[in-house]
């Protein structure tokens, strides 16, 4: 763990703990239809599946257990049981979150077992291991670093088991989800300080008492190398034209996701790997 930046740690979980009462009660994330339709599964754990669903094998995620990380209020998570799997379980560093996602997983009818802590040290809040580990849109800029993540992703997974990552392109963070001008280092090492009364979700201006976030930048050297360091091996790298939100201004919703306008030049918005502990 990197000592000089547990501050940082700390005020992003107040932050997120001020974020979980607005998220939870914003259409952006769709609690109400998921508690209303026991069959709906969000947009972005859709893709997170069809991203893996190929490494899966033909019987799906029949029988296997999930471990969502850093799953904020569970609207995502609670999902990977309308998917298939036998067992679902969702981490996430926020108290406040982890509170919201169990009162929406109990009027959903999902069964999640939820656990608060940091993802860099999941292993050592959860003694079990697990089929597939997923973590998604918007979750890696909030570690300092991936190393102590990647190890204890390892440690997680049982022999055979997948991770999934999906996520926005480090090339956003070297824009600074502002413009197509860059404003920041793309290389790992760059931690973006800022103050923010609101959230990515509409309306939420105001709403955020904890003001100060931190975001880390992280490069494909260090999340592929962090991977591989930890003894994985990469099966699957990709990137996409389309995001979950409106990560720049010029973005246009489309139904694949938000992606640039006609005429504008395409550049990759997301991206995907998933990776295997040998057996």
């Amino acid at each position: 763990m990197d000592e000089k930046n547990d501050w940082r740690v700390a005020e992003n979980r107040a932050n997120w703990d001020d974020r979980a009462a607005v998220h939870a009660a914003s259409p952006f994330y769709e609690v109400e239809r998921l508690v209303a339709d026991r069959s709906y599964v969000s947009p972005v754990a859709r893709r997170d599946f069809e991203v893996l669903r190929p490494h899966l094998g033909p019987d799906g995620l029949a029988d296997r257990a999930v471990l969502h990380l850093q799953c904020h209020i569970g609207t995502d998570t609670l999902c990977w049981e309308r998917l298939g799997a036998a067992e679902v379980w969702g981490l996430d560093f926020s108290p406040a979150s982890l509170e919201q996602a169990r009162v929406i997983a109990g009027r959903a009818g999902a069964s999640v077992t939820y656990v608060e802590g940091d993802a860099r040290l999941a292993a050592d809040a959860i003694d079990r291991t697990f089929d597939v580990v997923v973590t998604g849109t918007g979750a890696l800029q909030w570690l300092p670093e991936l190393s102590s993540w990647a190890h204890s992703i390892a440690r997680l997974l049982r022999p055979g088991g997948l991770l999934v990552v999906r996520d926005d392109h480090p090339l956003l963070g070297a824009l600074l989800y502002e413009s197509l001008e860059v404003h920041a280092d793309y290389l790992s090492g760059f931690c973006d300080d800022y103050e923010d009364d609101g959230s990515y979700v509409p309306g939420s201006a105001g709403a955020i008492a904890h003001t100060s976030a931190h975001n880390w930048n992280h490069d494909f050297q260090e999340i592929l190398g962090s991977l591989l360091a930890a003894g994985l091996a990469i099966e699957d790298f990709r990137e996409s034209a389309f995001a979950e939100w409106r990560s720049l201004p010029c973005l246009e919703e489309t139904p694949e996701g938000w992606t640039m306008p006609a005429g504008a030049p395409r550049i990759p918005l997301t991206f995907a790997v998933v990776a295997r502990k040998p057996a």
